[in-house]
């Protein structure tokens, strides 16, 4: 895969991923459990974008204390308030994740399909990423 997409896709991603660790790691502990549930919304996004650079996802666990609640079709929340510590160290792996799928990604994997354990979602890794 050429160089510089792979570098442009890292930037984005990095930047994205850096905005969300700011938000987490500055957000009042007031407000972390409000109505608004900042904690669950920082969660969904990490779990999802570990979900979605998990190459093949059939069988994807995300790490303890983390489940799968985010599958539920009833919408059921996580059984418990995950801390900031937890969502940061989660959000670090996440980051380390996904730099080394883009420094490794090659023209035949940005190709390949990514599928979903249902088969509703089949699409190019490269357009996952995207």
């Amino acid at each position: 895969m050429n160089n510089t997409i792979n570098a442009i896709l890292w930037r984005q991603f990095g930047a994205s991923i850096d905005m969300l660790e700011n938000a987490i790691a500055m957000c009042p502990p007031e407000v972390w459990n409000t109505s608004s549930k900042f904690w669950y919304n920082a969660y969904h996004c990490l779990f999802f974008l570990d979900y979605y650079l998990t190459l093949k996802p059939v069988g994807f666990s995300p790490p303890s204390p983390f489940t799968l609640s985010e599958f539920d079709p009833s919408g059921a929340m996580p059984d418990r308030v995950y801390r900031k510590e937890e969502l940061l160290t989660y959000l670090h792996t996440n980051r380390n994740k996904c730099r080394e799928l883009l420094a490794g990604l090659t023209d035949e994997v940005a190709a390949s399909l990514w599928t979903n354990e249902s088969g509703t979602m089949s699409y190019p890794v490269l357009e996952i990423l995207l």
